[in-house]
């Protein structure tokens, strides 16, 4: 009788209906309209019905878009690259490079071909036909590509590296940052400048000029190269007298140099000369070269037993050698 009151209580205030058994039979306390967040992570993708998309997402859908710029015309884009020597009388297309050289007619058995900072020159023996010139050429012209590109950068980074001459100039030297600053108040009795040594708060060395600010880029270029050139002497005779006894080898002179292609040279009488450029590079480049020099007193050409001499007091030069190949002096 108890259980059956019971029932009765429970249909009126709980009446049973579909919704409430099949909430029962999944043994679960999920709320209808809502999922729980496990079931809204695994909620399957549904494809979007474009049809029924609201009417504001149509429109930004129809919005203009930006102007999109127009492309670069073909021509240029495949405009091939060109070099061009300033005495050229023959032309060549090299893969996809105008290449315009200068021929000479020599005397001489083979076609040898030279890349400088004009271009590429070609000496051929007269006999040689141009067509076999221009066979020869297309036949070595990843070589000369790649060189002819090398001299473009090396150009381009000279040109970059040009000293704009003024008060603050910069210029290297010893391998490092030299800026120029105008003294006007300092005599510098018979120097014309002097060096002073870079600090925390000063920076990097300097080398002051008495010169005044109204000076002209001719003027202060001439006073830097001046003191330049006592320098370079004073620091060349240094070297030339550590070098010569580990030689065992004399020289007897010594002359500066303002050669653009030649970084020394050396005599059998022990006349030593040296390009105060290298003024410029750092000391491990500038005892090379004067070891170089001063090992030309010994064996005067470059075979094997003349690098064996240099590397006997410079062993690394071969990676000092291709620095100064590969980084030019800064132009004036």
């Amino acid at each position: 009788m108890m259980q059956r009151l019971v029932q009765l209580a429970l249909d009126l205030f709980d009446p049973p209906g579909p919704d409430r058994s099949a909430a029962g039979a999944s043994g679960g306390g999920a709320v209808s309209g809502l999922l729980a967040p496990e079931a809204k992570k695994n909620e399957p993708v549904v494809p979007v019905d474009l049809a029924s998309r609201a009417p504001d997402s149509e429109a930004k859908e129809n919005a203009p878009r930006p102007a999109v710029p127009p492309a670069a015309a073909l021509p240029s884009l495949l405009s091939p690259a060109e070099f061009r020597h300033p005495q050229a009388n023959r032309e060549v297309l090299l893969g996809d490079a105008v290449v315009a050289y200068v021929l000479q007619r020599v005397r001489r058995r083979s076609i040898g071909f030279t890349v400088g900072a004009d271009g590429l020159a070609v000496r051929a023996p007269t006999w040689v036909t141009l067509s076999a010139v221009d066979a020869a050429l297309r036949e070595k012209s990843g070589w000369i590509l790649r060189k002819l590109n090398e001299s473009r950068e090396r150009q381009q980074r000279i040109e970059g590296g040009r000293i704009a001459w003024g008060h603050g100039a910069q210029l290297p030297y010893l391998g490092e940052a030299l800026t120029v600053v105008l003294d006007p108040t300092h005599g510098f009795t018979g120097k014309g400048g002097a060096l002073h040594s870079g600090s925390e708060d000063a920076g990097g060395p300097s080398l002051r000029i008495g010169l005044p600010h109204s000076a002209s880029p001719a003027q202060i270029r001439d006073a830097v190269q001046a003191w330049l050139m006592r320098d370079a002497r004073r620091h060349f005779t240094a070297r030339l007298d550590h070098f010569a006894p580990l030689l065992d080898v004399r020289w007897t002179s010594l002359r500066l140099s303002s050669a653009q292609t030649r970084w020394g040279s050396a005599k059998a009488d022990g006349s030593i000369r040296l390009n105060w450029r290298l003024l410029h590079y750092r000391p491990a480049i500038i005892d090379y070269v004067v070891a170089h020099e001063l090992a030309h007193l010994r064996v005067m050409d470059h075979s094997p037993r003349f690098w064996n001499t240099v590397a006997t007091v410079v062993p690394d030069y071969a990676a000092l050698r291709n620095h100064l190949r590969e980084e030019p002096a800064p132009l004036w």
